[in-house]
């Protein structure tokens, strides 16, 4: 089963007419995009858009031989006339199911925002999935069956979406999984677009590309280990969650655990809360050997390092100049060796924050140096044994290994 992504960007394309953001500035010739519209093996066409003959054309496709043209969503924008020949257009009802002349199945999916989603299955058995934009399938309308061999949905926008499938079985390791209503809120091209849908195990294409079902693509495999690095309000933190936005059953584990007489504290934590998903579970727990060496659980994302090293060392009694000489030394050490050994050794998907020291002013403190000390080792031994290292700058994820 082949299918031509006729577009691949959002419903109003890119750049969006009269828009002078910093995406639509930057999607000029390769990087340029029209609303997504799918051409599946010459016979079914997925969302009518503006332009879509001549896009045909330009991906050296042919309309004349359509059955079916289904529509996914709302059109708020002018009317988009239909080429000559084309058959009428036509939003099916959520469950039902088309069979087709020839051979294809298509089942309508129910979905949780206006829309419809689209179940295309080949003659031979091949199965897709197409999600209209700002959508996830709704109830269980994914689990139907064994894993898609392809899936076409808004990554950039519902990556809660591709966490649902997963959690279904309707997205597997085998499952090629692309990107496509690219709007304006999500990096358009280049590096920065393939960075996020890498980690969240997809990818993109550009228009015209055309796609078969069951071909085996090279994406690069979600990191088992990742060190996200990062001054305070870098945006550190947010970039962790993304890479795991896209996972069901995410375990954050809290280590800065709750201060009931810090008003500022409770409202930091707050936020982070508000930011998660409802599918993730928290844990408050500075004991991160044990979930490591867990081999069965989900995706972890530990926020932060430097509040684990905290606790260390506040129970080494490691910030007083005689204990630190007299074996709290040891003590942080160890810890931090064991806590390296269950990093290098997990079976978990894991993302960890920590804070980037050193780049500052000297701490005034004999205790504040150490702390830095501590912390750069700290970072220095999990980057070693990561398979993915990041520095976050003012929002900006640099790869720094991976």
């Amino acid at each position: 089963m082949e299918l031509t992504l006729l577009g691949t960007g959002g419903p109003l394309g890119l750049p969006v007419p009269d828009c002078p953001c910093a995406v639509c500035a930057a999607s000029i010739g390769a990087g340029a995009r029209g609303a997504t519209a799918v051409l599946v093996d010459g016979v079914v066409l997925l969302d009518l858009t503006p332009g879509v003959a001549l896009a045909a054309a330009r991906a050296g496709q042919s309309l004349g031989g359509l059955r079916l043209v289904l529509l996914s969503h709302p059109h708020d924008g002018p009317p988009v006339e239909i080429p000559p020949g084309l058959p009428t257009p036509a939003r099916v009802p959520e469950g039902r199911r088309l069979p087709l002349i020839t051979g294809h199945r298509v089942t309508a999916i129910a979905t949780d925002a206006p829309g419809t989603g689209y179940a295309i299955e080949s003659p031979d058995g091949l199965r897709a999935l197409y999600l209209p934009p700002g959508c996830a399938p709704a109830g269980n309308a994914e689990a139907d069956g064994a894993p898609y061999d392809l899936v076409l949905l808004d990554v950039a926008g519902r990556p809660d979406a591709l966490a649902r499938l997963r959690a279904s079985g309707a997205v597997a390791g085998t499952t090629d999984v692309v990107a496509v209503h690219l709007g304006h809120d999500a990096p358009t091209a280049g590096p920065e677009l393939d960075r996020r849908l890498a980690a969240l195990g997809a990818r993109a294409v550009p228009d015209g590309t055309t796609l078969v079902a069951g071909d085996y693509q090279e994406v690069p495999d979600v990191p088992r280990r990742t060190l996200v690095l990062g001054g305070a309000r870098s945006g550190k933190s947010a970039e962790a969650e993304r890479r795991l936005a896209g996972f069901p059953g995410v375990v954050y584990v809290a280590t800065g655990g709750t201060r009931a007489d810090d008003a500022d504290w409770a409202d930091r934590v707050a936020l982070h809360r508000e930011r998660r998903p409802a599918s993730w579970r928290t844990e408050e727990t500075c004991d991160l050997v044990p979930l490591l060496a867990d081999p069965q659980g989900p995706p972890l994302l530990i926020d932060c390092l430097s509040l684990w090293l905290t606790d260390v060392m506040d129970k080494a009694g490691a910030w007083d100049d005689t204990a630190w000489h007299h074996g709290a030394a040891r003590e942080v050490a160890a810890r931090t060796a064991e806590l390296a050994a269950a990093w290098r050794t997990t079976r978990r998907t894991v993302v960890a924050v920590s804070n980037e020291v050193g780049s500052g002013v000297v701490p005034a403190t004999a205790s504040g140096r150490r702390f830095r000390d501590e912390l750069g080792r700290l970072n220095t031994a999990i980057a070693a044994q990561s398979e993915h290292v990041l520095l976050v700058v003012a929002g900006q994820a640099l790869p720094l290994r991976g």
